[in-house]
């Protein structure tokens, strides 16, 4: 997480609003341990990691919909079988689970 403050503190600087996913479970084998962390700003730029890439553009569309108010705070999960998860790329065999929130202060 600290090395996100870095970008979320200019993102915040600069005005813009941000939103925080983090890895809250997994079941089997998953990419990233709990308190693995991805900030996203409302202009979609990225920073850290939840996965290792292969869920981070579903998590950033799921951020998205949070910060335009679209979709409430809430744990999204992916896992291999579902149909979501396989289509972005989970195929390690696990499931994660991630909430994913605003970030305000």
């Amino acid at each position: 997480m600290r090395e996100l403050l870095d970008d979320i503190d200019r993102w915040r600087s600069a005005g813009s609003r941000v939103a925080i996913a983090r890895v809250v479970d997994i079941e089997g084998s998953g990419p990233r341990l709990p308190g693995a962390a991805m900030v996203v700003n409302e202009q979609g730029e990225v920073a850290g990691s939840v996965s290792g890439g292969c869920v981070e553009g579903a998590v950033v569309g799921e951020a998205l919909a949070i910060l335009r108010g679209e979709a409430l705070p809430r744990v999204v999960t992916f896992g291999y079988s579902d149909d979501d998860a396989f289509a972005v790329g989970l195929t390690c065999g696990g499931i994660i689970r991630l909430f994913i929130e605003p970030l305000d202060w």
